[in-house]
C-alpha cells in the first residue's frame, strides 16, 4: 500500500452489531484522511461500518503530530484505538470499539495477557478479556467516571425528551421517558435531533431510555456523525447512570438491552465497567481506486515521505 490507488488490509467485527472496519497501522506509517474513512465506511459504495479502529502504537501517534500528548496512563508502548466515526470525524472514546479492539489485540498475539490497557482519546482504559477466540470474545472495560453535567433537552421530530447530560470522555445526553416500553420505543423515528448547542459544543450522543425493570431497561442511540447505531458501548453507561438516576440511586448494575444484543454495566462511585461480547467477521484487502473518494491536497492513506 504504496499510494492511495493501492490496496488496504483490514478486519470488520462488531460489538453487539455496533460494527467497526479494523486496520493496523503499528508505527503510524498511514494517514486516514476523513474523506477515505467516509468512503470505507459507505455501505453501498464502500465496505460498511459505524467506524473505523485504527491499530497503532501510542508513541507512533504521539511521534506522528496526531495527538499534542498522551493522556494520563497511557505509555508510549501501549496500544492505542486511534478511533474514527462514519462520516471521518474524530471521536475521543468508545466502548463498544475497545471491546473488538481488546479482542483483536488478544486474538491476534499482540498482547500476551489478559488485562492491559488501552490508549484512547478519552485517556487510558484498562481492560479485562474473560474469553476468547479468533471469532468471539467476551470482554469487559473499565470505563472511568460517568460525570453527570446537567440536565438538557433534544428534538426527534415531534418527540422531546429530557435527560441527563453525561459526559465518558464523549457528551451524552441519556433520556429516561416515563412509562415508555420497550415495544414503543422501537417504533420511534430518530432521524438526526435537533439539542442545545451551547450544552454541547462538540455535539451529542443521545441515548433514549425506558424506565429499570427488574434491573433492566432498554435503549435505542443516535451517534454525532454515524446517525442510529445498533449498539453505542459509551452510551450504554450513560443510560444506566440515567436509569439508576431515575430510580433514586446512585450506584448499580444494570443489564442494557439495545438493537444488536445486551451489555452488562456496572456504576461504583467513580468508577464504571462495561462487560459484553465481541465478534471478528472476516479479514481482506479492499481496492483504494475502486472506492468513491476524493484525495484532499497533500498525502492520502499513502506512506509517509512518499511521492
Amino acid at each position: 500500500m504504496n499510494n492511495p490507488t493501492g490496496t488496504l488490509r483490514y478486519a470488520k467485527g462488531h460489538a453487539t452489531e455496533n460494527d467497526f472496519l479494523i486496520i493496523e497501522d503499528h508505527q503510524g506509517q498511514h494517514l486516514l484522511p476523513p474523506a477515505l474513512v467516509a468512503a470505507l465506511c459507505d455501505r453501498r459504495a464502500g465496505l460498511g461500518a459505524d467506524g473505523i479502529l485504527r491499530v497503532i502504537r501510542a508513541g507512533a501517534l504521539l511521534e506522528s503530530g496526531e495527538i499534542a500528548e498522551l493522556g494520563t496512563g497511557i505509555k508510549t508502548s501501549d496500544w492505542f484505538m486511534d478511533y474514527r466515526n462514519a462520516d471521518g470525524s474524530l471521536a475521543e472514546m468508545c466502548g463498544n470499539g475497545v471491546r473488538l479492539f481488546a479482542h483483536w489485540l488478544h486474538s491476534r498475539g499482540l498482547v500476551d495477557t489478559a488485562e492491559f490497557t488501552v490508549g484512547t482519546r478519552a485517556g487510558a482504559r484498562l481492560v479485562k478479556v474473560h474469553s476468547c477466540t479468533p471469532q468471539a470474545a467476551e470482554v469487559s472495560v473499565a470505563m472511568g467516571p460517568a460525570r453527570v453535567t446537567g440536565i438538557s433537552e433534544a428534538f426527534f421530530g415531534s418527540h422531546r425528551v429530557a435527560g441527563l447530560g453525561v459526559d465518558l470522555g464523549n457528551p451524552h445526553l441519556a433520556a429516561v421517558i416515563p412509562g415508555l416500553s420497550p415495544a414503543e420505543l422501537a417504533t420511534w423515528e430518530l432521524s438526526e435531533p435537533t439539542y442545545d448547542e451551547g450544552f454541547f459544543p462538540e455535539g451529542v450522543n443521545v441515548e433514549i431510555v425506558t424506565e429499570a425493570v427488574a434491573d433492566s431497561v432498554h435503549m435505542r442511540v443516535h451517534e454525532r456523525g454515524v446517525g442510529e447505531t445498533r449498539s453505542c458501548g459509551t452510551g450504554t453507561v450513560a443510560a444506566a447512570r440515567a436509569a439508576l438516576a431515575d430510580a433514586g440511586k446512585v450506584d448499580g448494575r444494570l443489564t442494557v438491552v439495545v438493537p444488536g444484543g445486551q451489555v452488562e454495566v456496572e456504576i461504583q462511585g467513580d468508577q464504571s465497567t462495561l462487560t459484553g461480547p465481541s465478534r471478528i467477521l472476516a479479514e481482506g484487502e479492499v481496492s483504494l481506486a475502486g472506492l468513491s473518494w476524493q484525495r484532499p491536497a497533500g498525502r492520502g492513506l499513502a506512506e509517509r515521505g512518499a511521492q
